[in-house]
């Protein structure tokens, strides 16, 4: 490890990772319990088995390919640096690396590592809700594995390596994620529901929509205040807790070690804690006056609030980041009746609203407000400016999410494997009585026939 200051460093380095991770799991607990509670009883367990797979799944790909794509890719397509792959990066953290070994590597890229995969499941997650209670496990899993291992990979090499061709091109930036990993779960969702088509009596015959409430909403409560809690460790995972000027090329001045956003840019947990709960707390109070106190939209509101923020909290006042926040809660409460009323798009827990449009309108935002600061501490890189922000946006929600997630399920929808049977549909997804749902149709099936021949 080198000096006793090296060694300190790395230490704390990786204990500091392996306590974010901990407590972003309570993201993925969080999702498990709201989706519960925002579903019918007859779909719990299809809901929560569905949510719990794809954490195998997506951990095995991206250790095999989600991973070396974050370091391969920043360059971008015939964008920047001709083809834009990095193989040489890319080839230190390929999953046969010795850095990807137990015991020969380094001691953080483990816990580095599944910081970045705790994002990737959070990405499925959010798709997860909005696609609850009519599409069929398969098809789940495997659109799990694209957001999660391929598409918001790619984005994060492209906005949020402190590399990443949209960084120094575009002035891009989003230090917690309102685009990276909100803005393009959120489109992408958009994408499979678009294909998927609504609930079964979800829409009147005039194309009213009707409230399906959900089925706990005390379980939607806590599972959203431990998404809340997780959130805040996703905060502190986006940052790296200490760096010497020497580590980013002197770009630092003076010769105080510090921690820094993840473009390597000066930051401290003080500020991000501030900006966090203003953040939550504009999005809250915004939510309430605009539901008229309704408890779900209230809840789902105060994360808005922080999903459109998140875009600029290591920079923004705390002051800012309470107004964005409830700006972004307004927005994403009226967008998701609009739309649903207007496309007859049915998202079953608002998960397109909450982190798709508050996370592109929380990228436009930071643009104006950011307007002229550094998009990265090194030299020659573009400044924050709206067009860059704005561009961002269109590529994190619709080029990398809401594109492929359409081909995709258009691709699965004509195979006859997106969306479960309508009979199926109105029993229910659970598979111990879809079991006895399939034995009791066998069952009259029979008798009809034995009635015919007699």
């Amino acid at each position: 490890m080198g000096n006793n200051l090296d060694a300190i460093t790395t230490i704390f380095t990786e204990f500091y990772y392996w306590v974010t991770v901990v407590f972003m799991f309570l993201i993925h607990v969080g999702f498990c319990v709201y989706e519960v509670g925002a579903s019918r009883r007859r779909n719990h367990m299809h809901t929560l088995m569905k949510n719990t797979m794809l954490i195998p799944l997506v951990t095995v790909t991206f250790f095999f390919f989600g991973w070396w794509i974050y370091w391969a890719f920043p360059n971008g397509p015939f964008i920047y640096k001709g083809l834009g792959l990095d193989f040489a990066a890319g080839a230190g953290n390929a999953p046969w690396s010795e850095t990807m070994a137990t015991n020969l590597s380094d001691r953080i890229t483990g816990v580095f590592w599944a910081a970045f995969l705790l994002f990737s499941w959070t990405a499925a997650s959010i798709v997860s809700g909005a696609v609850m209670e009519r599409i069929r496990s398969g098809a789940f899993w495997i659109h799990a594995v694209l957001i999660g291992s391929v598409f918001w990979i790619i984005d994060a090499s492209w906005g949020w390596h402190y590399d990443g061709w949209m960084v120094k091109l575009l002035g891009y930036h989003d230090a917690y994620a309102s685009g990276v990993i909100h803005a393009i779960a959120g489109g992408y969702a958009l994408g499979v529901l678009v294909v998927l088509g609504p609930r079964i009596g979800k829409f009147a015959m005039d194309g009213t929509p009707r409230d399906i409430p959900p089925h706990n909403p005390w379980f939607v409560t806590i599972g959203l205040f431990l998404i809340y809690t997780g959130f805040w460790g996703f905060y502190a995972a986006c940052n790296v807790p200490l760096i010497s000027p020497e580590g980013i090329g002197g770009q630092i001045t003076g010769e105080t070690w510090t921690a820094t956003n993840i473009y390597l840019a000066p930051t401290s947990l003080g500020a991000i804690t501030l900006n966090f709960l203003m953040s939550l707390s504009g999005g809250l109070m915004m939510a309430y006056i605009v539901s008229k106190g309704d408890a779900f939209w209230t809840y789902s509101g105060g994360l808005a609030g922080i999903i459109t923020a998140s875009a600029g909290n290591d920079l923004y006042h705390p002051i800012q980041a309470m107004l964005i926040g409830g700006v972004g809660a307004y927005c994403a409460y009226k967008l998701h009746f609009w739309v649903e009323k207007r496309f007859k798009i049915d998202d079953a827990v608002g998960a397109v609203a909450v982190h798709g449009y508050a996370g592109f309108i929380g990228l436009v935002i930071a643009g104006f407000v950011l307007w002229g600061a550094p998009s990265s501490p090194y030299e020659g890189y573009v400044a924050v400016n709206p067009l860059g922000q704005f561009l961002g946006a269109i590529i994190m929600f619709f080029v990398l999410g809401f594109l492929p997630a359409f081909i995709v399920s258009k691709i699965l929808h004509g195979a006859g494997l997106l969306r479960i049977p309508p009979l199926v549909e109105l029993e229910g997804l659970d598979y111990e009585e879809q079991h006895e749902y399939e034995l009791a149709l066998k069952e009259v099936m029979e008798a009809e026939s034995a009635s015919v021949g007699k």
